[in-house]
């Protein structure tokens, strides 16, 4: 009886196997363009659409995810599960909006994007490195494409797969609010730079195809080139505004470091807010479609800017549906809505419908949004775990931020003449004086797209060391380290002290927030600057994301130097100023003397800047000082044995 049961069982089990479909796309075995072509054919227009859509986490719901079978979900600057969430609280809420995703009737997982600009700057806890600007700075692509490495760790234990990184715009105007996420004023520095995007997805393998989409592994990130193009040279430096400049100016300036990333396989870019000589780069489809996709053969997606169709039109979001036909016909693949997506469904469900935009507009669309989901694979592994959660601001990290910030730093000035330098400092002094509104404020050192989007102020939100507790860990135990963030020039006279550090700069912003047409410091910087260097000797660090206005205190300052954005790791700002390691950092860009000269950069017939594009003092470590030191004295000894010898024969034979 058994026996009979069982068999039926079995034939049953067999029946169900017999008539289960084999699925193309879920095999790993095929090659990634059938396994496009195999899901492509099984989509319906509303499942297609739903895969051109990025929402924001905080619109994200199971119900929609499934629904809407949307493609992707982002966190914005400062878009959280929680206050100070931590890793697992991350990869929980990812996990959950991806098991919806997984629950729809194809079972397309999504992608979760964010801002990983200077490190995984969300999130509590994680190791903030140098903005761009510094990075620029060190002429070191290996370095940057280590920091790559690094942040796709902290990325991935927090469950993400995918950052809006590295921005490779050419920032040719420090009025530019966004001017510290760009490398240098000068291409080639950029194009060095596109380096950290194989840190972030990982090195090719050989022979792999031009312009496809890479992602190695589930330890790497898919990374995303911005700002599709010409975000740098906008007319005054006016963030989303318009650059003027012609064709030859474009590709020779702005477009040279998109070549390298797609060269070097990156999986994503994103288009720009500003214009071209008057055109909206997200309706520009001659430089989208016809020179992104076809010149360069880029092979991967498209994405939109935050909100960027609605501002296509002015006011924004205007004439939406127009927006919505503009910027899909000049080849946008996933659009960056990031809250109202039934209103862009059912615009593009129309427009496809009544035959606006062609079908096989919205299957290139999709077919490169599925190419890069196969690619990174994600249909294999669409689930993170908890396995990578102790990367997260881990010691390794935080030293090489620490390295960073030491190869970043520009000494533009030592010593009142050059035969009495100030750098290094003494560890051992008496009685030192530490003063500026940034010597105790890591907000202020992280600079913005740090927590929230604006950046913040304080040591509360996240952690890490400032200049001041730096200095306090540098020096001997028995120097007095006394901190005043605003000290009065009668208190500096009155302490006897040995020397200041004064750290002054900007306060944090990002963005329209950070356009600025005075490019001056946050007071009470000049008044610090004048109270303290006026009694003392004194070293001045510069915290800010791009050159500020200087020239009028540059004669009272016995030493000058430009620490840009460092981030969490203020000790390697005294690592170089108490001489543990030698100046080697230039400037990328060009330092003004007054803001009416702007834009000036290197090359032009009106160049005349307070230091140069390339600038910066060397210096050798007290270390390497010592050992050469005692190395030539030890090279020395026979000659000095020879005179002995001599001046003893001498007083012989003569007495």
């Amino acid at each position: 009886m058994m026996r009979g049961v069982l068999g039926v069982y079995v034939f049953f089990l067999l029946l169900l196997f017999a008539n289960a479909e084999y699925v193309k796309y879920k095999d790993p075995k095929q090659p990634v363009a059938v396994r496009v072509k195999d899901l492509l054919s099984r989509m319906t227009l509303e499942e297609k659409i739903g895969q051109m859509v990025q929402i924001d986490r905080t619109v994200a719901t199971a119900q929609t995810m499934k629904d809407y079978s949307i493609g992707s979900v982002l966190s914005g600057g400062g878009s959280t599960p929680l206050p100070q969430a931590s890793a697992a609280d991350w990869v929980n809420m990812i996990n959950d909006f991806q098991k919806a995703s997984l629950s729809s009737r194809l079972g397309i997982p999504m992608i979760y994007g964010i801002d990983a600009v200077h490190g995984h700057n969300n999130v509590y806890n994680a190791t903030i490195f140098p903005h761009n600007a510094g990075l620029g700075a060190t002429r070191d692509p290996d370095l940057v494409k280590r920091i790559g490495a690094a942040t796709a760790l902290e990325v991935r234990a927090t469950g993400i797969p995918y950052v809006f990184a590295p921005c490779i715009a050419v920032c040719r105007d420090p009025r530019w609010g966004r001017c510290y996420e760009s490398y240098s004023e000068d291409h080639k520095i950029v194009q060095e730079m596109t380096e950290i995007i194989l840190g972030l997805q990982g090195d090719l393998p050989s022979n792999y195809r031009k312009g496809f989409p890479y992602v190695g592994g589930k330890d790497k990130v898919a990374a995303c080139a911005k700002h599709f193009v010409g975000d740098g040279g906008t007319t005054n430096g006016i963030n989303e505004n318009n650059t003027v400049i012609d064709m030859h100016g474009l590709l020779s300036i702005h477009m040279p470091a998109y070549s390298d990333s797609i060269i070097k396989g990156v999986s994503t870019i994103m288009v720009s807010y500003s214009s071209w000589n008057g055109e909206k780069m997200h309706a520009n489809r001659e430089l989208v479609t016809g020179f992104l996709k076809g010149t360069l053969k880029f092979k991967g997606f498209v994405i939109s800017d935050w909100e960027g169709i609605d501002r296509i039109t002015s006011p924004p979001h205007s004439n939406y549906s127009y927006s919505v036909q503009a910027g899909i016909e000049a080849g946008i693949d996933m659009v960056m809505l990031p809250f109202n997506h039934t209103e862009f469904i059912d615009d593009l469900t129309y427009l496809v419908k009544n035959n606006v935009i062609s079908m096989d507009r919205i299957d290139d669309a999709v077919g490169r949004i599925l190419l890069v989901k196969f690619s990174m694979g994600l249909f294999e592994n669409p689930l993170a775990d908890l396995s990578l959660v102790n990367e997260l601001g881990s010691q390794a990290h935080r030293d090489l931020a620490r390295e960073a910030v030491r190869k970043s730093l520009v000494l533009l000035k030592n010593g009142k003449n050059e035969s009495h330098p100030l750098l290094p400092l003494p560890k051992k002094a008496p009685k030192i004086l530490v003063a500026g509104s940034h010597a105790d404020n890591l907000g202020y050192q992280c600079g913005g797209w740090t927590i929230n989007w604006q950046g913040f102020s304080g040591n509360n939100l996240t952690r890490g060391t400032t200049v001041l507790g730096a200095v306090r860990s540098a020096v001997d135990p028995s120097t007095e380290v006394v901190y005043r963030e605003n000290p009065d020039s009668d208190f500096v006279k009155s302490n006897n002290f040995d020397y200041a550090i004064v750290a002054v700069g900007e306060a944090p912003y990002a963005e329209t927030g950070g356009d600025s047409l005075n490019l001056t410091m946050l007071d009470p910087g000049p008044s610090v600057i004048s109270n303290a260097c006026g009694a003392v000797k004194c070293v001045v660090v510069v915290i800010s994301g791009r050159p500020i206005v200087m020239e009028p205190y540059v004669s009272s300052i016995d030493a000058l130097v430009a620490a840009w954005l460092p981030g969490t790791e203020g000790q390697g700002v005294t690592d170089m100023l108490f001489g543990d390691y030698g100046f080697g950092g230039k400037l990328p860009r060009t330092w003004f003397k007054t803001v009416d000269q702007l834009p000036m950069n290197v090359g032009d017939a009106h160049y005349d800047p307070l230091f140069p594009f390339d600038f910066g003092l060397k210096t050798e470590s007290v270390p390497s000082i010592v050992a050469r030191s005692t190395s030539a004295s030890v090279d020395a000894r026979p000659f000095l044995l020879l005179v002995a010898v001599s001046l003893i024969f001498s007083w012989y034979f003569t007495g």
